[in-house]
């Protein structure tokens, strides 16, 4: 008996998948087989028809997976891309093929050796952060070939020795003081679109990451309450497309308060954004229209958003720091102006108090520094 369901990917697309009964071996046993990724319902029959005959004629043969790379694109459709963020999957894609892969790809999988993995790994970490990560993905792909396709008994990853990351450096955390964010806004404001210096002030006044606040649309600020509701974010998706999906945040939304002046400067773009692109013949005048889009209303790409930040801090010789930093400068300034640490943990919605901590540390360190040099100019001997 045929049972052909349809399912949905997490980028809203539609497949289906195949369940069939193709008869008994010789010892009696029912054979059944089962295949999913078809992208229409005709498809997924014919190719059950055509496992249907093949067994009549040949009786089963049973799938042989004999590559790392046969196997990890079965592990990637069956188990994987099903139960992650099509951003998510998209990175892993391209960590294996980028690196992981090009080691392990065309080995057969049952000649892998642990002395392999170690090599790999050596390489790995001195050429991506990830490696950690990378490790963790072949480990699964090993235990999947162990324990659902007993295609190998032992998982060469085990035992492995994962090189430390280097100690973050005062790079890693670079943020800007209150003055230098005072005058990096200023700079901002002299940019021909304001749409960047409304962008760059809201990132800078609520510590949002940048996808966050490239997908936000009007319906997620209330004026009246001085709220932002923070629930998504702009990704890329399959084929480098712009996609929007959940925000980062484990807890899922969250909601954080904004000042006075902010909300002004954004109710002053909201109108000229509305008279802007009515000149171009688009109304905008509605609650899901995208707060920063490009001259043809589409998201912004969020290397765009980079460039615009470079070309600020060079213009007029700022100190170099990157959007994500933007954040940091918003951590580290909730801190001087007493927020505790829990408040900043959900106000920038990290996962972890040991993310915020990072940060915390990072700034006290700074803070305590500063307090010894000015101590040393005061005395001046």
């Amino acid at each position: 008996m045929l049972q052909i369901k349809s399912y949905t990917k997490k980028n809203g697309k539609t497949y289906y998948k195949f369940q069939t009964y193709l008869g008994t071996d010789e010892t009696g046993k029912v054979v059944r087989a089962a295949r999913q990724g078809f992208a229409t319902r005709a498809a997924a029959r014919k190719e059950a028809m055509r496992l249907k005959a093949e067994f009549q004629e040949e009786g089963y043969q049973k799938p042989t997976y004999e590559t790392f790379e046969e196997v990890y694109e079965f592990w990637f459709e069956s188990r994987y891309v099903n139960k992650v963020k099509e951003s998510t999957a998209v990175k892993t894609k391209e960590l294996f093929k980028n690196h992981i892969l090009k080691d392990f790809g065309k080995m057969r999988i049952t000649a892998i050796t642990f002395a392999h993995c170690q090599e790999s790994i050596n390489k790995w970490s001195k050429k991506t952060t990830k490696t950690k990560s990378m490790a963790g993905y072949c480990k699964r792909i090993f235990d999947y070939a162990i324990y659902a396709m007993e295609i190998i008994k032992k998982n060469p990853m085990d035992g492995v020795d994962i090189p430390k990351l280097k100690k973050t450096s005062k790079e890693d955390y670079a943020f800007y003081s209150r003055e230098e964010l005072e005058h990096f806004l200023e700079c901002a404001k002299q940019e021909e679109n304001p749409k960047w210096y409304v962008l760059l002030r809201l990132l800078s006044f609520s510590g949002m990451r940048k996808g966050e606040a490239l997908g936000l649309q009007w319906k997620d600020i209330n004026f009246e309450n001085k709220t932002i509701s923070i629930n998504k974010t702009l990704a890329r998706g399959e084929d480098n497309k712009l996609i929007i999906q959940t925000t980062k945040t484990t807890s899922g939304e969250r909601t954080i308060s904004l000042d006075d002046k902010t909300l002004e400067i954004l109710k002053q773009w909201r109108t000229a954004q509305r008279l802007d692109y009515l000149k171009l013949g688009m109304n905008t005048n509605k609650p899901t229209q995208t707060i920063f889009t490009n001259l043809n209303n589409d998201y912004i790409q969020h290397a765009h958003l980079t460039t615009v930040m470079d070309r600020i801090v060079k213009k007029h010789d700022l100190k170099r720091i990157t959007i994500h930093q933007l954040r940091h400068s918003h951590c580290s300034l909730l801190f001087e102006a007493g927020a505790s640490i829990k408040e900043v943990q959900e106000r920038l919605g990290h996962s972890s108090y040991e993310v915020t901590m990072n940060i915390y540390t990072h700034v006290t360190k700074e803070r305590k520094e500063e307090t010894a040099a000015k101590f040393a100019n005061f005395m001046g001997f």
